[in-house]
């Protein structure tokens, strides 16, 4: 099956939001993260158009904030599911990283009490990736039917 970037994910998902139909759905089939901005702008149309979000692939990063935007009953998850979870940081002109502890505690809050208990029971957000799938992530979201 053919992988799709986070820019294809944009532009699907402005699709169906342009179409908005209450049976619509946005599928994440695979997303590293990037910028914070477009993902929230994104999540809040999803959120505002009632769609339901069907995690098919790994969901990295600021993908993740889909957790915190989208109300959890309206997220599915697939066998191929993954959400990865670190640290906030940012990159200086020099293209070197940087982190903000203030950003990865406001995110770490704002995800749903079961996806903060799972990633403060793996180390919390640190520089390191956490990734969370299979058995543990179904038993926070349903699989998708």
């Amino acid at each position: 099956m053919r992988r799709v970037t986070f820019t294809k994910i944009l532009l699907l998902a402005a699709a169906l939001l342009a179409s908005a139909s209450a049976e619509a759905e946005v599928r994440i089939i695979e997303s590293p993260g990037g910028q914070v901005g477009p993902f929230l702008d994104l999540f809040e149309k999803v959120r505002e158009s009632g769609d339901r979000v069907v995690i098919d692939g790994p969901c990295l990063s600021a993908c993740t904030l889909v957790l915190s935007i989208v109300p959890g009953n309206r997220i599915c998850v697939t066998k191929r599911a993954v959400l990865g979870f670190h640290a906030a940081r940012s990159v200086d002109r020099r293209g070197r990283f940087y982190a903000e502890p203030e950003a990865s505690d406001a995110v770490l809050a704002a995800y749903p009490d079961p996806v903060r208990d799972w990633i403060d029971r793996h180390g919390g957000l640190t520089s390191r990736l956490l990734l969370l799938r299979g058995r543990d992530l179904a038993a926070i979201y349903p699989r998708c039917r």
